[in-house]
């Protein structure tokens, strides 16, 4: 070999290595800067700040809340003709370039100027797909030059279909349209392989100006965009000439819609979701967005919630109802009023009502824990309390009867002659454990025991579920679990939601709700009954028929009523109305509940140790009779009575348990009509008496 060749020879290696290093050096260099980079293989779970998706118990969307995508495409899912669309007015050089198009940006140059107008943009849809992404749409060099190299790693990571899925998924398209699937509901009423030449070509016009160009806000400049990208698809050769005539000539046929999950199918239970997120979710969290909250709603119970509420609260009137269950805190139905594109104000939870007789529970519960029994023997005569009179409904006083009794009739001498005998502060301080009273106070006047002090729908029926829990007291909460944006978990309620906290004792609280079921059986509310199934709760009426209470139970579920007007007018009725429309509710939603039994009542040896001090109380309230062995596990059989509506004004017998110890004063009654009807009838503006 000449020395000449072998010189050539090692001239070639060494070009060869040093090409090789140049080259290995720029892939190096490429693969450094690209680590600096975000990882764009998640594109796909990209949201915007601020958006929310909302999913009921079993799964199904309630609402999507904010700037979010609401339907998205599938890679290879999108409509030729659609993806024709928009490469032809966005960039026709698509599948020729690696993300930026020097060819594209010297022909749009060349065209604006020509045009003496912005008439064409120089970015990929690569470049538009990082931006949107990626980045904020200031314009400075540093984002351009960023906006450049995401664009090709976007390239480097993704195939050309997914780049052009992802930005038909996000690119902004006016009128709250996130991606072409919610521009064709929104302007067309249709989904995008539903689309005609003409609304395809209109809704890829829309990307420079989606403001601008909506035909919803603007029809005579998208029509003419339209028209531009007409054009443009004829260039590129993906529609002929006849084609693009008569797409021009088709005349603008608007079919607007609501953009799906844009409203909630249940108004007042989402608003509460959002106002209970910052208490369980950072600031940073809920600013990123993409957030999903399973929450704890029933949407079929839902809707028999609203219409319920509906059909009981005629006219003017209003109505909130929760129902949750007992031992998770879990609220499965909501309803905060009748309209919530008239009134937002939620009366479920933020309305303050008075909860007349309801807020008698935190009475009679105080009582059980001072030592008294439900047999205990208390006179209901008229009095006075430091200048304040109350009187019973119908001014129907009984005299000697038992405690259960007086709760049975609630009756508001009794209520607030045990808050003079225990004391405000014991009776407020169960009230407290309870959740109630602690962010609205209870003052230390005599009303207190017949619900002068506003309380929340909420706060009452939550308190109502601890005693159905055997005293544990959960708070009410909307969520079962909450995830980033990313599909991670961020909150759960079986690790971070609230354990409960033992309030009442359970043997106070299992009789209790054994005095509940008494008054639903035998007293004030009968209307409440469901067949072949144990409830237990309590009526309200605050003064005037202003409000109309019932809070009842059955074993699974716990559920609040309000009715009443906005401006606290009186309402004529009494609280029969809210029993008939918890039944209302209760009544479809037990058919696929199992039969279950509330605990049985307990024996409770107790003594009340006021009875051991001086003083006229003493002669008032007295236990008159304690059989050997303590009081049994069930009541004794009571006499039939017809009960008495609370609020009914009525001079006929009330329900009298049968004392052991006969008593002056006390009469049975007529025999009790046979059981009322499985449903009830319509509200009237004053409900007979039974």
């Amino acid at each position: 070999m000449s020395q000449r060749r072998r010189r050539l020879i090692r001239s070639g290696l060494l070009a060869a290595a040093i090409g090789s290093g140049v080259a290995f050096g720029q892939a190096a260099l490429i693969a450094g800067f690209d680590q600096l980079l975000p990882d764009a293989r998640g594109i796909s779970a990209f949201n915007r700040p601020g958006t929310l998706t909302i999913l009921s118990a079993d799964g199904q969307v309630v609402q999507k809340i904010g700037p979010a995508t609401r339907e998205k495409l599938t890679t290879g899912s999108t409509p030729p003709l659609v993806e024709r669309a928009f490469i032809a007015a966005e960039d026709r050089r698509f599948y020729q370039h690696s993300g930026i198009d020097p060819m594209g940006i010297g022909r749009a140059m060349v065209r604006n100027i020509t045009k003496h107008s912005v008439e064409e943009g120089g970015s990929t849809i690569t470049q538009q797909l990082a931006r949107t992404v990626f980045l904020s749409q200031e314009r400075t060099v540093v984002r351009k030059l960023a906006e450049l190299a995401l664009a090709g790693k976007l390239e480097r990571q993704l195939s050309k279909q997914q780049i052009l899925t992802e930005y038909l998924n996000v690119v902004y398209l006016g009128s709250s349209a996130y991606g072409v699937a919610d521009a064709a509901w929104i302007y067309f009423s249709k989904t995008p392989d539903q689309l005609t030449l003409s609304e395809a070509a209109l809704i890829a016009g829309l990307p420079p100006a989606p403001s601008v160009y909506s035909p919803l806000v603007n029809p005579d400049l998208a029509l003419e965009r339209r028209t531009v990208v007409l054009r443009r698809m004829a260039e590129a050769g993906f529609i002929s000439a006849a084609e693009q005539a008569q797409a021009n000539a088709t005349p603008l046929e608007l079919k607007p819609a609501e953009p799906k999950y844009f409203l909630s199918q249940a108004p007042y239970f989402t608003s509460w979701v959002q106002q209970q997120l910052p208490k369980v979710l950072s600031k940073e969290q809920l600013e990123v967005g993409g957030l999903t909250v399973k929450s704890s709603l029933n949407l079929a119970w839902q809707a028999q919630a609203q219409k319920a509420i509906d059909t009981y609260a005629p006219g003017e009137m209003e109505g909130a109802l929760v129902a949750m269950e007992p031992g998770t805190g879990l609220v499965r139905a909501m309803v905060g009023g009748k309209d919530f594109a008239k009134s937002q104000f939620n009366r479920a939870v933020d309305a303050l009502r008075s909860p007349g007789s309801t807020f008698k529970l935190f009475v009679y519960l105080t009582a059980l824990k001072e030592g008294m029994r439900p047999e205990r023997i208390v006179v209901d005569t008229p009095r006075c309390f430091a200048g304040y009179c109350p009187r019973n409904f119908g001014n129907r006083y009984l005299g000697t009867i038992t405690l259960v009794g007086a709760m049975q009739n609630s009756l508001n001498t009794v209520a607030v002659g045990l808050l003079q005998q225990l004391g405000f502060d014991k009776v407020i301080e169960t009230a407290k454990s309870l959740g109630v009273g602690l962010t609205h106070e209870l003052g230390h006047f005599y009303p207190l025991a017949i619900g002068a002090y506003e309380q929340t729908l909420l706060d009452m029926t939550t308190a109502y579920a601890a005693i159905n829990n055997s005293g544990i007291y959960v708070k009410a909460t909307p969520f079962e679990e909450i995830l980033g944006p990313n599909g991670e978990l961020l909150w759960s309620r079986r690790v971070d939601g609230d354990r409960g906290s033992r309030a009442v004792d359970s043997d106070i609280a299992n009789t209790m709700l054994w005095m509940l079921q008494q008054v639903v059986t035998n007293g004030t509310a009968g209307g409440a009954a469901l067949p072949n199934r144990p409830v237990a709760g309590k009526t309200g009426t605050s003064e005037g028929g202003r409000d109309l209470w019932f809070i009842g139970s059955i074993p699974q579920l716990t559920t609040g009523v309000w009715l009443g007007y906005d401006s606290n007018q009186p309402t004529t009725d009494t609280s029969v109305v809210a029993t008939y429309a918890w039944r209302a509710f209760m009544e479809p939603i037990t058919k696929t509940l199992p039969v279950r039994q509330f605990p049985p009542r307990p024996v409770l040896n107790t003594t009340y140790k006021g009875d051991k001090k001086p003083g006229p109380a003493r002669a008032v309230y007295q236990e008159t009779y304690s059989p050997p062995g303590g009081y049994p596990a069930e009541a004794p059989a009571a006499k039939p009575l017809a009960p008495i509506p609370e609020g009914t004004p009525s001079d006929g017998p009330a329900v009298i348990v049968p004392q052991p110890v006969s008593q002056p004063g006390s009469s049975p009654g007529p025999a009790a009509p046979a059981n009322p009807p499985s449903m009830p009838p319509p509200p009237v503006a004053a409900p007979p008496t039974p």
